[in-house]
């Protein structure tokens, strides 16, 4: 495409769709759909750069349990009804229209056939192409929000987009070599958009670990093991000792409690039961069985079936006194007291939690004090777990502000 093609065309269009991960494509798709000229405009040299990482591991892109179950993994209940409009079922059926087909993996995530990103993002901006959106990389949004004056900072200098509506797709603030670095933040607050603070979310947390268990076991993961912070409610999964602490899909999902507990109270207590298939009475009973001249570790192998990393963690985290005692001991296991003193960096984060408050946005998404303007995906004041949730809302609320974007009319 020409340059003077390039700039007829997005000075042209219905809907300037700002951010090209998969909120902002998933935008331009739905606005399109809806009858409007989009243009996308990403920062990075290329779009989906994130969304091609998670690919690396196996793209998760939603999660096949109950609906009910899937709602309450989301922080915000308003997300309930974007999430009906794009449930798990029609990102399967959406993702097969593309030709990838869906696969549930045995924790009922849902996973491209091929657990890759790249083909579905290839075949994505192709029919996005075919379709009429036009994408233009390398466009650094300079903050305005009117969508007749769109101010882009691009190599060849200044430009000015018109459009009649705009989304903002443009991420949180996790991962910014990638392009979300929330830079977005000062220039919606000098607008007065109510933003809640960026914070790291489903990321590690930091453990004061003795040299010994940061030389000895950092990368070892932890298996079978139950987690819960106090007063909320335990969960079962896994985790992995860091130098730096402790990450993994069970701390992920005790994330929002973690920073809730930090809040109150700097360090926190994460409690840990190593032998959640044991009672504490029957550990404590096992523990007190005469061990000869057997060491601590051989015992408690024999008895509770602990060793290695678990072993370990009783003589880190419990007084010496307690390893004696076989009452102590059990409770100690059942019940492992871990001391967080926070969270890693949020550029180390999967995801970020706050954003735009969405009591400053109207039903379909657009910002109450600028007319014409939508927000989407990550930017906006939600949290979730990983599993393929945040994917899925990333989607869902992409096409929900996409579609009323192009509805939108001044």
């Amino acid at each position: 495409m020409g340059a003077d093609k390039a700039r007829a065309d997005a000075e042209g269009c219905d809907v300037a769709i700002i951010g090209g991960g998969p909120a902002g494509l998933m935008a331009a798709e739905a606005a399109c759909a809806a009858g409007a000229r989009v243009a996308v405009f990403e920062r990075m040299a290329s779009p989906g750069r994130k969304f091609l990482l998670a690919g690396k591991g196996g793209l998760n892109l939603t999660h096949a349990e109950a609906l009910d179950r899937f709602h309450a993994r989301f922080d915000q209940t308003r997300l309930r009804a974007l999430v009906d409009d794009f449930p798990p079922q029609a990102i399967r059926d959406w993702a097969a229209a593309l030709g990838i087909p869906t696969v549930t993996g045995s924790s009922m995530r849902v996973f491209p056939q091929d657990y890759k990103s790249a083909p579905l993002l290839r075949r994505w901006l192709a029919r996005l192409k075919r379709q009429g959106v036009a994408l233009y990389v390398r466009h650094r949004w300079c903050g305005g929000l009117n969508p007749a004056q769109i101010e882009f900072a691009t190599p060849a200098g200044q430009r000015i987009v018109h459009a009649r509506a705009m989304v903002l797709a443009l991420g949180g603030a996790s991962w910014p070599r990638l392009g979300s670095d929330g830079a977005w933040v000062t220039a919606a607050l000098a607008e007065g958009v109510p933003v809640a603070p960026l914070l790291a979310s489903n990321c590690g947390v930091e453990v004061p670990w003795s040299e010994f268990l940061r030389t000895r076991h950092a990368g070892a993961p932890l298996k079978s093991i139950v987690a819960w912070v106090e007063g909320g409610t335990p969960r079962k999964g896994e985790g992995v000792v860091t130098e730096h602490g402790l990450e993994g899909g069970l701390v992920y999902a005790l994330g929002a409690e973690l920073r809730a507990g930090l809040a109150r109270c700097s360090p926190t207590v994460l409690y840990v039961d190593l032998a959640p298939d044991f009672a504490q009475e029957r550990l404590a009973e096992a523990l007190a069985r005469p061990r000869g001249k057997r060491s601590l570790a051989s015992h408690l192998k024999r008895q509770a079936g602990l060793a290695g990393l678990k072993v370990a963690l009783l003589h880190e985290c419990l007084p010496r006194e307690a390893l004696s005692d076989p009452a102590r001991l059990a409770a100690g296991i059942k019940a492992l007291p871990v001391t967080v003193t926070g969270t890693r960096p949020v550029a180390e984060a999967i995801s970020t939690a706050g954003g735009i408050r969405l009591e400053g946005l109207d039903e379909g998404l657009m910002l109450k004090t600028h007319p014409g303007v939508f927000c989407a995906g990550e930017m906006l004041d939600w949290d979730a777990p990983t599993g393929g949730y945040l994917l899925s809302a990333c989607l869902a609320t992409g096409r929900w502000a996409g579609r009323h974007a192009a509805s939108w009319r001044t």
